[in-house]
């Protein structure tokens, strides 16, 4: 269908993201970011402790139509001016998916131009395009999201190496079970984040980086227990838990790892910039340890604004231009997918 389609040099992209219980879209041109907008059904979510898949999809299915003409509007912009859609296939949440799936597919059509599909952690990974539109690969990134969590060796837009990885949960799931575990309100990551900067780091909690491993590896699942044992122990001797000392200490346990090998890894491989994506990227703790551990190490970090790390559109449309580029554009049959592989 696109044979002889010609690739404009800046394209006006529309994002469209719905993998969670976020309903975005965003608008950009070539790497210039002209408007993203995120509505959430976050607090209905908190109601009910995580989020419940029917909500979600409902809420898309409220939003969708609404987050794409307020993102055109915001960057003075209509329809006709698009000149791709790309949008989130996968991963995520299956019947959220395929809320935004159908409408970007519509549009396209309607519209008869390039759908690009996306892969959600992709879009973590781009989402360093939209504070620096002039980086280039190769670089290393670190991932760390509700789902996924692996220092990368980004070779270039579209080749990645996994240099390491975490063998069972990731870093922002054991964020949310750890906030569960003290009480804190979903979503359980910016919680845990607040109460820890009440507290000292003095719980001796075992590091998420696994020791003796023949290749660089993470393991959230041991620190997770570890944290619900202290608990369960001082509630079991009727003493008083000082709640934000073991979330500093959960906190550095969880963090400090990822950014020492991040780090590591940048300057073993000779590169000499780091980025990161990821919704726990957007943890203070993470931003200032991994800023001062890259000047020490003379490299150039480039962070995303924090609402560039949690799920939004901007970065599916920066993401999308990489796939535009790339010609590899997608067909009306492309069908959502609950699981993808990483990159």
């Amino acid at each position: 269908m696109y044979g002889n389609f010609k690739l404009k040099e800046n394209p006006v992209i529309l994002g469209i993201e719905s993998s969670c219980d976020e309903t975005a879209a965003a608008v950009i041109r070539g790497r210039t970011l002209l408007s993203s907008v995120i509505f959430s059904s976050a607090p209905e979510q908190a109601k009910y402790g995580g989020v419940v898949p029917e909500i979600a999809s409902r809420a898309h299915t409220d939003f969708v139509d609404e987050a794409a003409a307020k993102a055109l509007a915001d960057a003075g912009l209509e329809y006709r001016n698009i000149d791709a859609v790309a949008v989130t296939y996968g991963a995520g949440l299956l019947g959220a998916l395929l809320v935004g799936l159908s409408f970007a597919k519509a549009l396209a059509y309607s519209l008869n131009v390039p759908l690009l599909a996306v892969n959600h952690i992709r879009g973590h990974l781009a989402a360093a395009y939209l504070t620096d539109g002039q980086l280039r690969p190769p670089y290393v990134t670190l991932l760390a999201s509700g789902g996924h969590t692996a220092v990368l060796h980004t070779k270039s837009y579209t080749q990645f190496e996994v240099l390491g990885a975490t063998s069972d949960d990731a870093a922002g799931e054991a964020f949310d079970k750890v906030a569960r575990v003290l009480g804190l309100p979903y979503p359980g990551g910016p919680n845990v984040q607040r109460l820890a900067e009440r507290g000292r780091a003095e719980i001796a909690f075992p590091s998420a980086l696994v020791k003796n491993s023949a290749k660089m590896q993470f393991s959230y699942s041991g620190l997770k227990t570890s944290v619900i044992n202290y608990c369960h122990n001082i509630s079991q001797k009727g003493a008083q838990l000082n709640a934000a000392d073991v979330a500093a200490s959960f906190q550095r346990a969880a963090i400090d790892p990822l950014v020492k090998k991040t780090v590591e890894s940048a300057v073993k491989l000779g590169v000499d910039t780091v980025t990161a994506g990821g919704g726990v990227v957007a943890n203070a703790y993470l931003r200032s340890s991994l800023t001062d551990e890259c000047r020490r190490a003379g490299l150039r970090l480039v962070l995303p604004e924090k609402i560039y790390c949690t799920d939004n559109a901007a970065m599916i449309a920066a993401e999308g231009l990489v796939q535009y580029e790339q010609r590899n554009f997608a067909g009306l049959d492309l069908n959502a997918a609950a699981h993808i592989p990483l990159v």
